[in-house]
């Protein structure tokens, strides 16, 4: 029976740190469709946040390449007065990146929704 209590009180835990990510996340960043996002990214600093194999692979044309695994270190490579479009293969990493800059002072900062497994516009490979 304690040890239900235990697993109960950790699910709790679990459930109410998501909740908290969740609109932390809602506060930094502007979820875009495709459509919204190609609007606007000519006139922003367009981020790539997936390794380099993938961004070689295929990314999006006009996008920088700014690792998430190396994005502590190289965040200031990014402007803080213009605004950030950025994205990922699916939006996990980007999201991380989002709350990151957020907490460094940035304030305009967009994600494409659903990330770039979604992405049905021009891209560019090696």
């Amino acid at each position: 029976m304690e040890n239900l209590y235990i697993l109960g009180a950790i699910v709790l835990i679990m459930i109410v740190y998501l909740v908290v990510t969740m609109l932390r996340l809602k506060k930094a960043v502007t979820h875009l469709t495709q459509e919204q996002f190609i609007e606007g990214y000519r006139k922003a600093q367009l981020i790539d946040v997936r390794e380099v194999k993938e961004f070689e692979a295929g990314h999006i044309l006009g996008a920088r390449n700014i690792p998430y695994s190396q994005f502590r270190q190289r965040f200031k490579e990014i402007r803080p007065d213009k605004p950030v479009y950025l994205y990922d293969q699916n939006t996990g990493k980007s999201s991380r990146a989002a709350l990151f800059l957020k907490k460094k002072g940035y304030d305009q900062l967009f994600q494409l929704q659903g990330g770039f497994r979604q992405w049905t516009g021009r891209v560019k490979s090696k």
